[in-house]
Formats: C-alpha cells, structure tokens, sequence
C-alpha cells in the first residue's frame, strides 16, 4: 500500500504545481510580466528540496531576468513578484511605502514572542516602533555603551582563558559574542563575566536551521492561509524560556532603584507608563509581558546572527588585505593611546576606517538576501507600469544588488574606500539592514556593537584568512547569507 501511496501523492503534487503555474502564467502575462521558468517547483519548492539558499535561488532569477523589471514567481498559491529594476525597488521600499509596509508574513494569533516590530503590521506596527525607537538614540547608546565594552573585553578574555575556541568555527565564535552581549543588554549585566550565561545554549537553538523550520518558512510565504488553517507558530518553543525570564525580571527591576541603561529600563518604563496610545487612530496597546518580552525576543534575535555576519564578512576581508589590515589596526592603536587604553562610546565613533571596512563587509555580506513585503492595496510600479493587486508577495533583492557592478565597480573586490564619501552608505542601492520606514529599528546599536568587537578582536589579534574551496559556498538558509567554507587564523599581537 504504501508504493501506491506515495505514487499517488506524487502525481496530486505535480497536478497540483501544473495547475498553479498555468494559473500563474495567465495571471501575469495579463499584466504584461513574465513568469519565472516553471514546472521546477518555483523558488520555494527548489529551497524546500534542494541544499541551496534561498537568497542564492533568487539571484539565479535575478542574473537571468536582469533586464526586466519584474518577473511573476510561480508554484506560489498566492500571487507573488520578484522586483528587479532599481526604481521599482525603490518604489516598494520607499516611495509607495503606504503599498507595501507589510512586511509579508501575517502571524497566528497567540503565536507570542511572533507578536514584535519585525512582523507586526499597520498601525499595531506603527505603534510599537515609534516606543521602541527612543531606545536607539546617540544618548541611549552612549548611556548602553558600557554593556557592549564590557562584553567585548569579556570575550578577550574568554578566548585567552580558552585558545582552542580560536580554532572554532568563526561564524560560531562571533555568534558568541553577539549573543552575550545583547543578552547582556536585555537581561542585564552581572558582576561576572557574561560569558556565564544560559544565553549561549539557547542561541545555539535559535539559529539551527532544520527541515521543520524551513517549511513553516516556505508556508507561511507560499500560502499563507494554510499557515494560519495549520495553527503555526514560528517561535513556539522558546516561549517559556522567554517569557519566564522577562517576568522576572521586570518585577525584580520593579522593586529595584537603579537606571542600568538596558531594555529592561526601556520595558518598566513603557508599563509605569500604561496604555500606549496611537494619537492619530486611537489604537490601544497594552504593554503586557507578554507583548514586551516578544520585542526582547527580537532585540535579541535580530542582534546576533545579523551581527555574527557582519563581523565574519569583515574579519575575512581584512585577512585576504593585509593593507586594509594594517591600516585598521594602526587607527585603532592610535585611538586607544588618545583615550589612555580605555575604549569609549566616543573613541568608536571616531574610527572613519573602521566604519567603511564594517560598510563594505556589509555590502558584500549583507546579513540577509533579500527582503518581503506584501501589497495592502491596489497600485502600480513605475518601470513596466506593472499593476499590483492588494495581496501581491514581493520579494526585492539585496545581495544581488550589492554586487552588481552597473552599481558597484568590482563588486568581487573588498574596497573599503568605497565609503569615504558617505551619500554611498545612504544611498537607495545600500540596503544591509533593509530601506524605507520598515529599516531595522537597532540598526545604529548593531553596527556599534559590531565595530566594538572588532576593535577589540583586532587589538588583540591579527587575521589570516582564505577560501577552503574554489569559491565561497553558503549554508542553506531561509533568508540569511551566511558563508560556510571561511576559514580565518587569529594570531596573537605580541605588542599589545
């Protein structure tokens, strides 16, 4: 019986392909878009059963459809469009953002820690950004500053207590560091080193990618009704873990009388401070521990494998360039002897080297690959005059657009004074941490915490790194870019 159940399952799963792609074919030849090549299970089906990233499937798209403005994606239930024209892009992300500022995945309710600025919508959306923004500012991250020195210069001492983590995997050691660091800025710092933290185990668990984890992605981008008929949470399993550990410590902080500069503060304060309001809709938001520890979950979420990432692509970089190498060390010598060897909030935001190296390793490896977004109503992209119904997926590119050289000469080729005039990094075609309203809320924490760690890395060590293969080759993953065959040497400097 089973030969026969699976023969016919397969044959309803290619019925079923054929049916959709014809559909989609009809859909967007009528709206003058051409239709990805189809009866390959699309993107989703390729992911779901290949060993490739999902971002590297969207560039093969992205190489072959180039000239096009836009091309229709097929197997999706939904309609879905891939944007390619630079001013279409720009069009979804920034100009029509009232179109399109859902970010494409509708949550289950109940689904807790999903319930956070990352895919919260519309005004509920709108709300929570606007109360968690304040918590970014150059005044708060100068005030937050400590946590990240502390546990930069942590992580120093960690690896000279343990050298033979030095032969770790790198990815995996500067998700360490990441994931203490804002552990320590959402759960608090302690006395002891952070680098005693349950922080680390779980971390593990949060950013392994499995075959289970990879369907819910592909459902909920493929069809997301049937996410919502399924009941899927995305983040089910770290719901006691998180929302246990954020109740107690919002009522310890509660009986405390100590401002500590971290998220915490920021929580107690929104619930001293009641019902957040929204003055133009009268939306009412209760900032229960529930909602807030959903936002920790992101701030936490969103502040290490972004960051891991940027922090490998740079520290690979600058291993291959011996140049850039030096000239980075050399400034981050010469601050730390103006500021007597203490690093300050100040002493990192002078370094103009560092900040260009950290741009362009986030040009070439852009935490993640593209972006999604979902039409809310009906309108047009300028290039091609492409009607888009309300409903519509959109996926734009980063990482293909990072590296095309109608845009960045010598995409290949790590330049970091590609940044010394600084309209590059604010330009529309710059996108490593999105563009528009919907840019990540902690991206100024991110990039200091990152230039933090690599200021101490490389105070203490050099690199020498290379590519283990003829070329790199990334791990499948939903959205990330994440590099798998980097292999960096940290040699001590004997000088310091």
């Amino acid at each position: 019986m089973l030969p026969i159940f699976l023969v016919l399952t397969s044959v309803v799963i290619l019925l079923l392909s054929y049916f959709i792609d014809k559909y989609n074919e009809s859909y967007w030849k009528k709206r003058g878009v051409k239709l990805q090549d189809h009866f390959k299970l699309g993107i989703f089906g390729q992911f779901i059963a290949g060993n490739r990233s999902m971002f590297e499937l969207i560039s093969e798209l992205y190489e072959k459809y180039r000239k096009e403005p836009a091309v229709g994606l097929s197997a999706s239930f939904n309609p879905a469009l891939f944007v390619i024209d630079k001013t279409n892009v720009q069009h979804v992300l920034q100009q029509d953002f009232q179109s399109f500022n859902h970010r494409g995945i509708d949550i289950n309710e109940g689904d807790l820690l999903a319930d956070n600025i990352l895919f919260m919508n519309g005004n509920r959306w709108k709300l929570m950004r606007q109360n968690m923004t304040s918590m970014f500012t150059s005044a708060k991250l100068k005030n937050m500053y400590y946590i990240m020195d502390k546990s930069a210069m942590d992580f120093i001492a960690y690896l000279n207590k343990n050298p033979e983590k030095l032969d770790e995997d790198t990815f995996e050691l500067m998700s360490q560091y990441c994931s203490v660091a804002i552990g320590a800025s959402v759960f608090g710092v302690t006395s002891e080193s952070v680098f005693e933290s349950p922080i680390l185990n779980t971390t593990k668990i949060l950013f392994r990618q499995n075959f289970k984890t990879n369907v819910k992605f592909t459902i909920f981008n493929i069809s997301p009704w049937l996410g919502k008929i399924l009941g899927i949470k995305l983040f089910g399993e770290f719901e006691d873990f998180f929302i246990g550990v954020i109740k107690k410590l919002l009522r310890q902080r509660e009986q405390e009388n100590v401002q500590k500069h971290d998220f915490a503060d920021k929580a107690v304060s929104l619930q001293r401070k009641g019902t957040m309001i929204d003055r133009e809709t009268g939306l009412e938001l209760e900032p229960t521990d529930e909602l807030l520890a959903a936002q920790a979950f992101f701030f936490f979420n969103a502040g290490v494998e972004p960051s891991a990432t940027a922090m490998l692509g740079a520290l690979f970089e600058l291993g291959k360039n011996p140049d850039h190498l030096q000239r980075v060390q050399d400034e981050i010598d010469a601050t730390f002897e103006k500021y007597n060897g203490k690093l300050t909030y100040e002493a990192v935001m002078e370094m103009e080297y560092l900040e260009n190296v950290l741009s362009e390793a986030l040009r070439m490896y852009p935490p993640i690959g593209f972006l999604t977004r979902k039409c809310v109503r009906d309108t047009v992209l300028p290039v091609g005059n492409i009607p888009v119904k309300e409903g519509t997926n959109i996926i734009t590119p980063i990482f293909d657009i990072h590296y095309d050289p109608e845009y960045y000469p010598n995409p290949t080729v790590f330049d970091p004074t590609r940044f010394e005039n600084d309209s590059l990094q604010n330009s529309t075609l710059y996108m490593p941490f999105g563009k528009g309203n919907r840019l990540c809320v902690g991206v100024r924490y991110a990039r200091l915490q990152v230039k933090t760690g690599l200021v101490h890395i490389l105070r203490n060590f050099t690199v020498k790194s290379k590519v283990l293969d003829d070329k790199i080759i990334y791990k499948k993953a939903q959205v990330q870019v994440r590099p798998g065959n980097l292999d960096i040497k940290f040699i001590p400097r004997q000088h310091v």
